[in-house]
């Protein structure tokens, strides 16, 4: 009986139908349908394999209105099925309750000839608004518009369009089985989550699926986002640089530094422009110290996979992966072996214990070979290679499993020799992402002679490849290049499970070891771009990194392995990854110690870029005594070039510095400058730094004026040499306005800093550290000039900024933590202020131990707090420890210890002890003048404070000869409409904030 055609007013109900793999397709097509007017229920359909077809197809049946089902050569593969089960319940039941029965197509491979009973609609290959056409018409629904208009959201994007941002999302696995429940639960989990905190851990043992699993919801459910983002997290310095590469797919404005793209792109996914539906993956994120503030927050979600449990102690879902169940198991064994039955699949997958990895192997080898089931297991249960799961530490593999790899690569071995040696090749590199086109590079005759065939074979190379990912031992990355050229042979890259990579590398010997790791080694060096400082080459230096270590780069006598190494720590260096260059830094001082002589050049090297790294993640004390026990071997030894004595003790001022030692700095930066100007003279790059430092040194000790005088020469020379764009004559740029801000001439300051500040910007990007600073400077020097607008939210953004670059403990962030706190106490936000002083008060303290001139000056900063709460007697305290101890350490004429006493002195007359008061206001006013000059804004506030002591002793006629000549004063340098002078006109109480400055 034919079907009527309905009219448009009609409604009817549908089911559609869909094996696991094909959900955003069947999500799709109900969206379509409801906007139609018509009533769709879902049904994920995998029936037991031991279920009779016909009564499976039977219960569908039971379910009112049309089934819709969703077809491709995956579907007819659910089960899998006995052969000719499928054809005969499509010619049976199928075709007997056609009327109940549509289908819709996939897929352009052919389908079972049977299947001509659904009338299947091809939905491959075309558009949307063509499929819905097609869709409407083979439904027998009417084709015109849509009766209403869904809002966008899940299953409203056509599965044919991908995303907006596609982040190299591993290859979809069509081999993937079951895991349906899994997926759904994850997606629930995701989906039901809190608006910013919608974070899933997916956790389990190597070789578990955690990766297989999280890529398969990227494919399955790519229609619910606009940007899936995928990120390697094997180390932390590719994981930062591959999170960073989204900036630019986003349309972000940022430069190449990691941090910086890091900020922008959370800045963005946080404010969900230019997309709210976003998903980042983070794979194999198993060393969680330090990383966390990495996780984004906003309106998308966070999918990581991970074998760390403390995942729960950040407060984030874990999701447990357990191994197959038995159906799941047979199900991937005889899809990709068709040959072997059920019983013997439900054989292998108990001996191997349901371990998808080891499932993936097997299954690859019962697929490609002809190996007898009986066999293989016999040859699995007595271990063909004996005592290999007894080497330990595989992570819980069962031995089964092992043997069972092991099987692979000796059969490999036979038949395929060139596959085996490129594998083998691969266990030199760490396991994960592995560049290994880059060993096409080398030339041949750097190449041992068994492996030639690598550089002049391509035919042999490409079947070598295809052997490998047919027999699933790793597969293709599908990352672009990190040279954004065409991907050829030699920008070809794999992944390697970790457990392959170790099983592999046991069984290779180890003369073959000892080769391979030769041949990485040399392709590191060759694949080394030279020049660690620009910023375009890091994502190949985060490449390269990981590989150091497993292929005995570290130990290498090859002097340009050796650079490499040493170009690594650079990269470190300058890109921010501080941690990973600490810890690179240490273990290459455990190897080359029993190589070099201290003395030694490459030691010489390594111990300045170890002090650099250091230095710059803080751990000051570490760098002061590498660098003080090279220097007085250096001193000790014969025949020293001098040149590196000069290197040395310039890094050994530069932790005298960080350390407070700042009278013992100045004279050994002398001594460095006067060596430069001798060995190297005074134009050059190492001159002008060592001059650029003696003013930093200058600039610590108070003395400003003097300061300034070096900094502007470096400044002109550096324009003269380098240019007035290079990142160096920018940073005499910072230095001469931090000069001029604290010489008390804001104007100027402010004028040069804000033209530096547009040049920051313009050469090193927005988000770059040194731009950072920069930013900083501008705020100081915007404050103490009077520009108020808007500062609040502007240092407010800068601290998320730094503490994304540096992290919230590192000092350049803890300085910007008191500065805003000082400016919040200012402007009346008390409790805010109180928590962000006492932050810098604590960290500075932690940083630098208490005795240090900074963790002193703190104190002022907290008695400031304490005062504007009403406690003056807790503030006094606060104020006199501060003023005397930084009178010890730093002399009672330091700026520093100036700014303390006018805080003791205003602590003094609210205390009543007017008379101590007085006498302290006016010794600082005589200091004050001695030291910083008549006309400077603190020593005018020296004048005010005076003033008011005075007149509280009822002194009023000198009292107002002071506060005249300081009105005055104030008037004709800064304007009557400075805060400071609008302060002084009304009598208000000057104070001093301490500007924590570490050099």
């Amino acid at each position: 009986m034919a079907t009527q055609r309905p009219s448009a007013g009609d409604s009817r109900h549908f089911v559609v139908v869909f094996a696991g793999f094909h959900r955003p397709w069947a999500t799709w097509i109900a969206h379509r349908l409801e906007s139609h007017g018509q009533s769709v229920h879902l049904h994920r359909w995998d029936p037991p394999r031991e279920v009779p077809l016909e009564t499976a197809i039977g219960d569908l049946l039971l379910a009112p209105g049309r089934l819709l089902l969703v077809l491709s050569d995956w579907f007819f593969q659910l089960g899998p099925r006995r052969e000719g089960e499928w054809s005969e319940a499509l010619r049976g039941i199928v075709a007997a309750n056609a009327d109940r029965f549509a289908a819709v197509n996939l897929t352009n491979r052919a389908l079972l000839p049977a299947t001509v009973v659904l009338k299947p609609v091809d939905l491959w290959g075309i558009g949307a608004q063509e499929a819905e056409r097609r869709l409407l018409t083979r439904l027998e629904l009417p084709t015109g518009p849509a009766r209403r208009t869904l809002p966008a959201g899940p299953g409203s994007r056509y599965p044919n369009d991908p995303p907006a941002v596609w982040g190299e999302v591993p290859r979809r696995n069509v081999r993937f089985t079951g895991r349906d429940d899994l997926l759904n639960r994850l997606q629930e989990h995701l989906t039901d989550a809190t608006q910013g905190t919608a974070v899933v851990a997916l956790l389990g043992m190597s070789g578990i699926g955690k990766t297989q699993l999280a890529a398969e919801y990227a494919h399955r459910f790519s229609s619910d986002y606009d940007v899936i983002w995928w990120v390697n997290s094997d180390t932390r310095g590719t994981q930062r640089e591959r999170l960073g590469e989204l900036a630019p797919e986003l349309g972000l404005p940022s430069g190449s530094e990691p941090g910086e793209r890091i900020r922008a792109v959370q800045e963005a996914l946080r404010r969900g422009d230019p997309y709210a539906r976003w998903l980042l993956i983070f794979d194999g994120w198993d060393d969680i110290e330090g990383g966390v503030d990495l996780l984004p927050e906003g309106p998308g979600h966070v999918l990581i996979t991970s074998r760390n449990r403390s995942w729960s102690e950040c407060g984030i879902t874990l999701l447990e992966v357990p191994g197959f169940d038995r159906g799941e198991s047979t199900s991937y064994l005889m899809r990709r072996a068709p040959r072997i039955t059920a019983e013997q699949a439900d054989e292998v997958a108990a001996e191997l214990g349901d371990i998808p990895l080891a499932l993936v192997q097997a299954a690859a080898w019962l697929g490609e070979s002809d190996m007898d089931v009986a066999e293989y297991l016999r040859m699995v249960r007595d271990g063909e290679l004996s005592g290999l799961a007894d080497q330990g530490d595989f992570d819980g593999v069962p031995r089964s499993s092992l043997t069972s790899w092991s099987i692979l690569i000796n059969r490999l071995r036979e038949a395929q020799p060139h596959a085996v040696e490129l594998l083998s090749l691969c266990a030199s590199f760490a396991p994960g992402r592995i560049p290994i086109g880059l060993v096409r590079h080398l030339p041949a005759a750097d190449l041992p002679e068994s492996l030639t065939w690598l550089a002049t074979d391509l035919p042999s190379w490409t079947r070598a490849l295809d052997t490998l990912v047919n027999y699933s031992v790793f597969t293709r990355d599908s990352r672009t290049t990190v040279t954004g050229d065409d991907p050829g042979p030699e920008q070809e890259s794999v992944h390697m499970h970790r457990i392959v990579h170790d099983i592999v590398g046991r069984l290779t010997s180890a003369e073959e070891r000892k080769l391979h790791r030769r041949v990485v080694r040399r392709m590191l060096a060759a694949a080394d771009p030279g020049n660690p400082q620009d910023s375009r080459l890091w994502p190949r230096y985060a490449e390269l990194l990981p590989h150091l270590e497993p292929s005995g780069a570290l130990v290498s006598s090859d002097a340009r392995v050796q650079e490499t190494v040493l170009n690594l720590l650079r990269y470190c260096h300058r890109s921010g990854e501080f941690r990973v260059g600490v810890e690179l830094a240490e273990q290459v001082r455990e190897h080359w110690s029993e190589m070099f002589p201290p003395e030694h050049p490459r030691m010489l090297d390594l111990a300045n870029q170890q002090g650099n790294i250091l230095r710059s993640y803080g751990h000051f004390r570490p760098a002061y005594e590498l660098d003080r026990e090279l220097l007085e071997r250096l001193r000790t030894a014969s025949g020293v070039d001098g040149t590196a004595l000069m290197t040395a003790t310039s890094c050994l001022a530069a932790d005298l510095r960080y350390l407070g030692q700042y009278s013992e700095a100045l004279q050994i930066q002398r001594e460095v400058l006067e060596s430069a100007l001798e060995l190297l003279g005074p134009d050059d790059y190492a001159t002008l730094l060592a001059q650029h430092n003696l003013g930093v040194s200058l600039r610590l000790l108070g003395r400003y004026a003097e300061a300034y005088d070096i900094d502007l020469e470096t400044l002109r020379k550096r324009e003269t040499q380098l240019r007035a764009r290079h990142a160096a004559t920018l940073v005499s740029g910072i230095a001469c306005a931090r000069d001029l801000r604290l010489m008390g001439r804001y104007r100027d300051a402010l004028a040069r800093q804000e033209l530096g500040m547009r040049l920051h910007i313009q050469v090193l990007g927005p988000q770059h550290p040194q731009t950072l600073r920069a930013r900083h400077n501008l705020a100081l020097c915007e404050r103490r000039a009077g520009v108020m607008q808007n500062m609040g939210e502007m240092m407010a953004s800068l601290l998320e900024q730094m503490e994304q670059v540096h992290g919230r403990k590192h000092y350049a962030t803890v300085g910007l933590v008191v500065d805003y706190g000082n400016f919040a106490r200012e402007h009346g936000d008390l409790d805010h202020a109180k928590d962000l002083i006492a932050e810098g008060e604590s960290a500075f303290r932690e940083l630098l131990g208490p005795a240090h001139p900074i963790s002193t000056g703190m104190l002022s900063n907290t008695g400031l707090v304490l005062q504007a709460a009403g406690e003056r007697a807790e503030a006094l305290t606060m104020f006199e420890a501060a003023y005397a101890g930084l009178s010890a350490t730093l002399g009672e004429d330091h700026p520093w210890v100036l700014g303390c006493a006018l805080n003791a002195a205003a602590g003094r007359n609210f205390a009543g002890r007017l008379d101590s008061a007085q006498e302290l206001s006016r010794d600082t006013l005589r200091r004050a003048r001695h030291t910083l000059g008549e006309d400077h804004p603190f020593t005018l506030s020296c004048e005010v404070a005076l003033a008011m002591d005075l007149r509280g002793l009822r002194e009023h006629e000198e009292a107002g000869k002071v506060e005249e000549d300081a009105l005055q004063r104030f008037t004709r340098t800064l304007g009557a409409q400075h805060p400071h002078t609008v302060s002084a006109r009304h009598r208000v109480r000057p104070y001093w904030d301490f500007e924590p400055y570490i050099g």
